[in-house]
């Protein structure tokens, strides 16, 4: 097979990129030059997998299929695991499909080794969890993709059920990490067991206790220090227990060891830190010690015709007082800007023409939600100053409308009004709360 154009990743920047060359391209042009490749049949939102490991979010409703967003959006999808990556050939190899028995085990092999040859490649394949070397920590739940989500809430549902007939009446989860992640995570959990407690008998509701351990002296370290104090206390009020200035020695099965002692728990989520893929040392790109590839200030890799964005990319932030010499954060508006930037410099290349204006990242700020109908955030400009903070309401619907412009960028205005309705109208009908 052979594209034009061809996306690995389907996350927020290879999508919306892969959504916007299509529409430009027209619906025949579209399908025959762009190709999105990613490991999943569906797309959610990165954010919202908080939501989904609560359970707070039903993947099942809130997923969207790539094979139709490419028919709306006129690109054409594959569905496959990056296997290899050669930056010279312009050509990729992506891992057989094998199907699963009822035990979950290998089964037989229902799509071969593909390969793909293109004339650009846009890499767009994010990156995970950074254990820092911790002993016991591959123990603990990741939240990286939809499967740690929904795997993390099997395992919560389950220690429901085992708290609600144990003689103690309580669990306990410990999370790793204070950044938004940790932080949202844990009102998220807060919120669901509050749900739960509603459709159960005296006899049976437990304590949630819920610990935050963070190596940092403050949560939200990469946010204004305002932002921090807010969440702290927002979170103090739930019964939520943070640990600032405590390191992970070690993590087992019941507890985590730390710098202040032990911290018993029945669930750990490990939401520390942020590390590329090993793998991406063996594509022949320079990449940095996060396994991040460098990429310039046009987003271009170590190769010629080869791009990187998102979470994957180590972009200079240029443009920006004060910022020169730092990379771009690791965050959505960070991918949804590079996906606008690429796809004029992409149309520019297929018409023999070449962009050399620099990608300029703009923060916009940052919004945390903190469970329903509460939230904490810092916007940048405007408003008598470099920046102003919003919480509460209003800024619980500013975050709500950060993932309806992701899904506008992808489905337009009127779809995604609709869909906006029909999971309010859902939620109204079968409640917030997902316990199947």
């Amino acid at each position: 097979m052979h594209y034009d154009i061809v996306i690995v990743g389907g996350g927020a920047g290879g999508l919306e990129l892969a959504a916007r060359l299509g529409r430009k391209l027209g619906p025949k042009a579209g399908k025959e030059r762009v190709l999105l490749i990613d490991r999943s049949s569906f797309h959610i939102w990165k954010p919202t997998l908080h939501e989904v490991a609560a359970g707070t979010l039903d993947t099942h409703q809130e997923g969207l299929s790539y094979s139709i967003l490419g028919r709306a959006n006129h690109f054409s999808f594959l569905l496959g695991d990056l296997d290899s990556f050669d930056p010279v050939a312009k050509r990729l190899s992506l891992k057989p499909i094998v199907s699963k028995d009822l035990g979950g085990e290998g089964g037989r092999v229902l799509v071969p080794e593909r390969g793909v040859t293109f004339s650009w490649g846009v890499l767009a394949i994010g990156s995970g969890s950074n254990l820092f070397g911790t002993p016991g920590a591959d123990q603990a739940h990741l939240l990286e993709r939809t499967e740690d989500a929904e795997a993390f809430h099997t395992r919560l549902l389950a220690a429901f059920m085992k708290a609600s007939f144990a003689a103690e009446k309580s669990m306990s989860v410990a999370i790793v990490g204070g950044g938004a992640t940790g932080v949202e995570l844990s009102a998220e959990l807060i919120e669901a067991h509050r749900e739960l407690l509603g459709s159960l008998g005296a006899e049976q509701r437990f304590r949630l206790d819920i610990a935050i351990v963070e190596a940092a002296p403050r949560i939200l370290g990469g946010l204004p220090e305002k932002i921090s104090d807010q969440a702290t206390v927002a979170l103090e009020r739930k019964g939520v227990r943070v640990h600032t200035g405590a390191k992970v020695s070690a993590v087992h099965a019941d507890r985590l060891e730390t710098s202040q002692g032990d911290i018993p728990a029945d669930l750990i989520v490990w939401a520390a830190g942020v590390k590329a893929a090993p793998t991406n040392a063996d594509y022949g790109l320079e990449i940095n010690r996060t396994n991040q590839f460098v990429v310039n200030e046009r987003l271009e890799t170590s190769a010629p015709d080869v791009w990187a964005l998102g979470d994957c990319a180590a972009a200079p932030w240029v443009g920006t007082a004060g910022k020169e010499g730092r990379i771009i954060p690791a965050r959505a508006q960070a991918a949804h800007q590079q996906a606008s930037y690429l796809a004029k410099a992409l149309i520019a290349r297929m018409g023999q023409r070449r962009v050399e204006a620099p990608f300029v990242y703009r923060d916009f700020g940052s919004l945390l939600s903190l469970g329903e109908n509460k939230g904490v955030g810092a916007l940048m400009g405007g408003l008598g100053g470099p920046n102003f903070f919003v919480e509460g309401l209003i800024a619980k619907w500013a975050y709500i409308s950060l993932h309806l412009d992701h899904h506008r960028a992808i489905m337009g205005t009127p779809k995604t009004i609709v869909l906006a309705l029909a999971r309010l109208l859902q939620q109204r009908v079968a409640g917030r709360l997902k316990l199947h």
